[in-house]
């Protein structure tokens, strides 16, 4: 059986993406459920510059947040193990760093997003570097949520 070029250029595009989602599934910030690299010490380096530059003016040099941030009004909350970050799956923590909290709660919120100033690659850092921080059971608390979020469940 003879394919033409157009069908067989479609077939070759199918396989490939069968062949990226397979090999692949979860690598993209979109869809990966396990982002964060916290162990990765270039990576945390960066996040590290990264956090100091855009983050830490409101979130604090430690991570501690600003007083009141229960309350809300505005205040910017801890990312340390006090905080809630590590309730989250790595890939809203990405969705939240990147679009900013108004644009995913419909209105709420008041962190900008950073995604026309940070670099997907910036965003997963600055995560990686928060979660590096944690102590280990909030790590492995933090592993769970993701690997249920993985799950649908």
């Amino acid at each position: 059986m003879k394919l033409s070029p157009s069908t067989l250029v479609a077939l070759i595009g199918i396989g490939a993406i069968g062949i990226v989602w397979w090999t692949g599934r979860g690598s993209t910030p979109g869809e990966a459920t396990s982002l964060l690299r916290p162990d990765d010490a270039a990576i945390v380096a960066r996040g590290e510059k990264v956090y100091a530059q855009y983050c830490a003016s409101c979130h604090g040099r430690n991570l501690e947040g600003q007083p009141g941030w229960q309350q809300g009004a505005g205040k910017a909350p801890p990312h340390d193990a006090s905080g809630h970050t590590w309730h989250h799956p790595d890939t809203l923590l990405f969705r939240i760093t990147r679009e900013g909290t108004a644009k995913l709660t419909g209105g709420r919120g008041s962190m900008p997003g950073f995604g026309g100033v940070l670099t997907d690659d910036d965003i997963i850092a600055v995560l990686s570097f928060i979660k590096s921080r944690w102590p280990d059971r909030i790590r492995a608390a933090h592993d769970a949520v993701n690997a249920r979020a993985a799950r649908g469940s």
